[in-house]
C-alpha cells in the first residue's frame, strides 16, 4: 500500500492519521467533510434553546461525536438543578466516549449512556434499537441530535425531521408513542481543495491506494469533486454496509467492510491490506 487516505472530519482526521501512522500505515488526511455552526439563525436559535432544555426529554439521541462536541460546545449546556432522568443514547463506542467526557463536566455519571454492546455487529441505530426500546413508550420525548448539510434545504427550527437522521430508529420511536424532535448541531459543508489536496486525490485513483470512508456523504463529495475520476484501482474501507453500496456503485475496485471503530480498522486493514 502506498498511502491510506483518511476523509474523516478534520478534528477526527488527526488523531486517526496519527494512530494509523504510529501502527506503520501511510495514513494521510484528506477531510471531504467540513463541520461548522449551522449557518441558520432559526437552527442556531433553537440549538441555544436545547441547550437550556435538554432536561425536558426523556432521551437524547447523539448521531455522531460531532453532534456531541457541538451541542455541549463552550460550556453552554445547562447544568441539572437536581437527579436527572434523562437517558443519553450513542451508535457507537466513539461517540459514547465523547459524550461519557461531556456528561462528567456537568457531573452526570456515564450510566445514563446507552450504546450498542462492543460485541455488536455493527454500530449504528438499528444495534442501538435492543437496548433502548424498553425506555420508549407512549408520551415519551426523543430529541436527535445531528447535523444537517449546507447543500440541502435548512431544517426548519419547529424540530420536524426532513431528510437526514436515523430514519429507521425514529420510526419505531413513533411506533411505540414517542414524540421524535430534532435539533441541529453544527454544519456539514463540502470540501474546499487545494492543489496538494488535488494532488492527492489524483494519486488516491492509483493503484496501491486505500481510501477509508465512514459516510456516504464524503464519498458524495469527492465524487462531485472529481466527477470523471476512475477508482478501479483504489481500495474503499467502509465502516458499514451502506457506504460499502454507494463505493460500489463509485466504481472502486475492491471494497472492504469494518465496523467504525479505530481498532476494527486496524484489524481489517492487515486482514484485508498489505503494508508498506
Amino acid at each position: 500500500m502506498a498511502r491510506l487516505i483518511i476523509t474523516r472530519p478534520a478534528a477526527e482526521a488527526t488523531l486517526w492519521v496519527q494512530t494509523l501512522r504510529a501502527q506503520g500505515w501511510p495514513a494521510q488526511a484528506l477531510p471531504l467533510i467540513d463541520i461548522g455552526e449551522p449557518a441558520s439563525a432559526e437552527a442556531r436559535a433553537a440549538l441555544q434553546a436545547w441547550r437550556a432544555d435538554w432536561s425536558q426529554v426523556d432521551a437524547l439521541l447523539f448521531v455522531s461525536g460531532a453532534a456531541v462536541s457541538h451541542f455541549f460546545a463552550d460550556g453552554l449546556v445547562a447544568r441539572p438543578l437536581g437527579p436527572v432522568g434523562t437517558r443519553f443514547w450513542a451508535p457507537g463506542p466513539g461517540t459514547a466516549r465523547q459524550l461519557a467526557q461531556a456528561l462528567a463536566a456537568l457531573g452526570i455519571a456515564p450510566e445514563r449512556i446507552d450504546s450498542p454492546p462492543p460485541d455488536a455487529a455493527q454500530f449504528d441505530s438499528e444495534h442501538l434499537w435492543p437496548v433502548v426500546a424498553s425506555q420508549v413508550v407512549a408520551g415519551s420525548r426523543i430529541l436527535i441530535v445531528r447535523g444537517s448539510s449546507a447543500d440541502a434545504s435548512a431544517p426548519p427550527a419547529d424540530g420536524s425531521l426532513p431528510g437526514h437522521g436515523r430514519d429507521w430508529l425514529i420510526r419505531q420511536c413513533e411506533a411505540a408513542g414517542a414524540r421524535v424532535e430534532a435539533c441541529v448541531a453544527y454544519e456539514r459543508r463540502p470540501p474546499v481543495f487545494d492543489e496538494a489536496d488535488l494532488a492527492l486525490v489524483a494519486q488516491g485513483a492509483m493503484a496501491g491506494s486505500a481510501w477509508l470512508f465512514s459516510s456516504s456523504e464524503a464519498l458524495g463529495a469527492l465524487r462531485v469533486a472529481q466527477p470523471l475520476a476512475r477508482w478501479t484501482e483504489a481500495v474503499a474501507l467502509v465502516t458499514h454496509p451502506r457506504i460499502a453500496q454507494a463505493a460500489r456503485d463509485a466504481g472502486f475496485g475492491r471494497v472492504i467492510e469494518s465496523r467504525p471503530s479505530l481498532s476494527d480498522v486496524l484489524r481489517a486493514l492487515e486482514s484485508g491490506c498489505t503494508a508498506p
